[in-house]
């Protein structure tokens, strides 16, 4: 879905399921379809430029900023090199968490098996840090379907942050196999529940424009996401 475009920016609302860029499973990715739509809509030939600036994990859905030119770019990256690109993302986790705070470690990443994880070693972690804000709790008991819907707003960008911070916490994310040592369909029977991740909004300054540009995205609202109408409805 396209949310923006104008002479330098392609903004784009990725599906779980679909890669940020292409890999050898030869699978639908994100940069690859952001060209053939510039392509075909405005009849470009040959090879279509289209700069990635940041990411998303395969299984996570949301807001996706490209760069149609090389200024941009190289702009863009800036900002995500100086935290000045503000991502915001919705997540459901288990159990029932305060109204707001901040999380604070040291991650460390494991290439080989791309994984993260928490480190007291500061020669080792990288220094992590994203705030959250509690926006709505379903099934308020001390029981394992307490859920809660967290807005959370990234102030680093590590490898799987926000997954492994939640975990540490005691508050694993929905869905999150690899990070909850759970399994990912003990809230339905019938159904598989994917990752409960979601980046909803994504602030930046225009590459060439004096302007703060503010972009938002909402998962289909389907579970978990639609236990939370009150939120929903707001968006």
């Amino acid at each position: 879905m396209i949310l923006y475009e104008d002479n330098h920016l392609l903004v784009l609302q990725k599906q779980p399921g679909i890669l940020s860029q292409a890999d050898s499973s030869g699978a639908p990715d994100m940069l690859t379809l952001g060209k053939e739509y510039i392509r075909k809509t405005h009849n470009k030939p040959g090879n279509v430029f289209l700069g990635l600036v940041h990411r998303l994990d395969r299984n996570v859905g949301g807001v996706m900023v490209f760069a149609k030119t090389s200024k941009a770019a190289s702009r863009l990256s800036e900002q995500i090199r100086n935290n000045s690109l503000k991502k915001e993302y919705l997540v459901v986790v288990e159990g029932i968490m305060n109204s707001h705070g901040t999380l604070i470690d040291l991650l460390v990443k494991d290439e080989k098996f791309n994984i993260s994880s928490v480190t007291s070693d500061p020669k080792k972690g990288k220094k992590s840090v994203l705030h959250y804000t509690l926006e709505g709790v379903v099934n308020k008991t001390d029981t394992p379907k307490a859920l809660s819907l967290l807005s959370v707003e990234l102030i680093t960008g590590r490898s799987h942050q926000i997954r492994v911070q939640l975990s540490h916490a005691g508050f694993p994310i929905l869905g999150d196999s690899k990070y909850s040592g759970r399994s990912n369909n003990r809230f339905s029977s019938t159904k598989r529940v994917e990752l409960a991740l979601f980046a909803y909004k994504l602030t930046l300054k225009h590459p060439t424009q004096d302007q703060i540009l503010t972009f938002t995205a909402f998962p289909d609202k389907v579970f978990p996401w639609a236990l939370f109408p009150d939120f929903v409805d707001r968006v």
